[in-house]
């Protein structure tokens, strides 16, 4: 992003903060008419990322030329266009009504400069995907074999593309769940940052964890959870808590690679963190018409092993390494974690009007009010003009490269849906699996992890929901699998690709802090971030996890996973009580994994095997440090 200088750093602010503060007016006062809050939203923020982000490494850094406010103002004229226009367009039927020489021209525009506008904000790899699904409709009809589809005109691509709200493309319902729900959360993230919440969750973290061996590792862990309600990007997490992790975990005795790869893997799993679970937890609800509320629910056990088994992999790294506590001046004293502790109120205003079924933009409205209100309470969190203004401005800076990734994620629907591709991967998937389950599923999580190499957690996960959920409903039938476990599996994978190699956005980011390599930074992060692994297909098979069944069922559930993930970072690790041999490792690591994904077995047999295995091992190494202790008169 540009560093702006003289006015237009502040005219850009502001244009920002003005954004961001009509977005939330709508979600406490209600939208206006799709397609219009749809248009608004991508006039308000398209043009703007021209301005803020340079074309090239040769651009000017501290203004922008006269080609970018020339692709601002083009990029601006399509969806003035649209809101001028909104009634014609609402009414207009689809594919019927004439496509006319004026709409071709706006959008071509339109298409043209969301691709750039994505390739500069967000990732040149999803302006490539885009790209190459309209490629695929124009030339889709040469391909041979189960990947031919019919031919389509230019003006269909386009129209498709541009002009069919009701299905995707610019203005489908993934740019109105963008531009209603997510950006009034987006809202409630930067007040919270801007109140100081962010120094409560830091200190919490600190207080926590910071008196344990390996403490800052942990800190970074605790902190990086509890800056998932703020922010649902993984790279923002790893920015803001990492700065401080990251050098205190080297100086502390870890590598820079292995520091990065923690806080990477940490600050991943920020986006399946309740109350707030990141832009793709709100597409899931708008995608499945399930409850955000009830996906909150169901996905909080889940958030709570994947943190689990990061902090045993950290501790059992630690004591393998020898690293110790923080030093306690570094570490907060409650009265300081206590003094914010206030600022938790509008969180639980938040969660409480979402268990209420309120809508999701109305209760991060109150939940927003209410966080400026809480703030007042006491000199140290009040919030000025200055800081209410800036965390408007904030907030509209995260919402402007979300805004075309979205858009142009429903592009790629678009084209998946009209062209059939859909169905002829979903096809190739099935075909592959042979009718297996688990071998689907695994497919399914490749799929995801290879979307994750080139574009956002969001688009990864829209598209892949597209191509392999129903796939797995249709499967997984005789099971009982519904939507809501298919969109969970789909959902973990597309967070986890963010940290796994060889392209991983948030391991990239630490690695830059750490000043390590970002492949194997994203290959430790992969190592602390295994949990993603077995906690997404645990959705599927143990849905005990998700609050489902008896509290037997839910409690069996969670003590399998607990076990399992304990056996298997401990088998990485080398370490339990004590170092453990390469043969007691590979039996803990086959246990585990025999806990977690043998489910041939019944889940007494699983757990049995696993929580064996593990008080097996611990006694053997507790029996052997007590024998080699000597007696106290060998001490004298």
């Amino acid at each position: 992003m540009r560093e702006l200088r003289g006015p237009l750093r502040w005219i850009c602010w502001a244009w920002a903060a003005a954004a961001a503060a009509v977005h939330l007016y709508f979600g406490g006062f209600g939208f206006p008419e799709p397609i219009q809050m749809r248009g608004l939203h991508l006039l308000v923020f398209t043009p703007l990322l021209f301005l803020l982000y340079p074309a090239t490494s040769r651009s000017p850094k501290h203004r922008p030329s006269v080609l970018d406010w020339a692709w601002a103002a083009a990029s601006a004229a399509p969806h003035a266009w649209v809101m001028w226009n909104w009634m014609a367009v609402a009414d207009r039927m689809e594919y019927v009504d004439p496509f006319t020489p004026t709409m071709m021209v706006l959008g071509i525009t339109c298409i043209v400069t969301l691709l750039e506008a994505i390739r500069r904000a967000v990732e040149p790899g999803l302006a490539w995907m885009v790209a190459g699904s309209l490629v695929y409709m124009q030339w889709g009809y040469l391909v041979p074999g189960v990947l031919n589809a019919r031919p389509f005109s230019p003006a269909e691509i386009v129209e498709a593309s541009w002009l069919v709200p009701t299905a995707g493309g610019v203005y489908g319902p993934l740019t109105g769940i963008v531009a209603t729900t997510i950006a009034v959360f987006i809202l409630f993230g930067a007040f919270m940052q801007g109140s100081g919440t962010g120094r409560l969750f830091s200190n919490l973290g600190a207080a926590v964890a910071g008196r344990y061996s390996g403490g800052p590792a942990k800190v970074a862990v605790v902190t990086s959870g509890l800056f998932g309600t703020m922010s649902g990007s993984s790279v923002s997490n790893v920015i803001t808590t990492g700065a401080m992790t990251i050098p205190l975990m080297v100086r502390l005795g870890y590598r820079p690679a292995v520091a990065g790869g923690i806080e990477s893997a940490a600050s991943v799993g920020g986006a399946l963190m309740p109350p707030v679970m990141g832009a793709a937890a709100f597409v899931m609800a708008e995608i499945t018409n399930i409850p955000y509320g009830e996906i909150v629910v169901a996905a909080a056990i889940g958030a709570g092993l994947y943190y689990f088994a990061i902090l045993a992999a950290v501790h059992f790294e630690a004591k393998k390494l020898g690293i110790e506590a923080m030093a306690l001046k570094d570490i907060p004293a409650w009265r300081e974690v206590l003094a914010d502790a206030h600022l938790v109120l509008p969180i639980a205003v938040l969660v409480y009007l979402m268990m209420e079924r309120w809508s999701g933009n109305y209760a991060a409205f109150c939940a927003t009010i209410a966080m400026v209100a809480v703030a007042m309470l006491k000199r140290r969190t009040r919030m000025s003009w200055r800081d209410i203004l800036d965390s408007f401005a904030n907030a509209g800076l995260t919402m402007a490269p979300l805004a075309v990734a979205i858009a142009g994620a429903g592009i790629v629907v678009s084209a998946l849906t009209a062209t059939g591709m859909v169905v002829a991967f979903g096809g190739i998937i099935k075909q592959m699996a042979g009718g297996n389950l688990g071998l689907l599923l695994v497919l399914l999580a490749l799929t995801v992890l290879v979307l994750g190499l080139g574009i956002p957690t969001t688009p990864s996960y829209i598209i892949a929901a597209a191509i392999g959920v129903p796939q797995v409903l249709e499967l997984g039938r005789p099971l009982g699998i519904d939507p809501l476990q298919a969109h969970l599996f789909t959902f973990y994978f597309a967070v986890i690709a963010d940290a796994t190699p060889p392209v991983a956005a948030a391991a990239f980011a630490a690695a830059a802090i750490a000043k390590a390599s970002p492949t194997i930074t994203s290959v430790h992060a992969t190592r602390f971030g295994i949990a993603g692994f077995t906690v997404g297909f645990a959705f599927i098979y143990d849905p005990g996890i998700m609050l489902r069944g008896s509290l037997l069922d839910i409690a069996t559930a969670t003590a399998i996973q607990l076990a399992a993930l304990t056996l298997i970072t401990s088998a990485y690790a080398g370490f339990l009580l004590a170092p453990v041999n390469i043969l007691l490792r590979l039996l803990m690591g086959a246990a585990g994994l025999a806990a977690a994904f043998a489910h041939v077995l019944d889940d007494t047999t699983r757990l049995l095997i696993g929580a064996a295995t593990l008080g097996g091992v611990a006694a053997l190494q507790w029996l052997a440090a007590r024998a080699a202790q000597p007696e106290p008169g060998e001490r004298e």
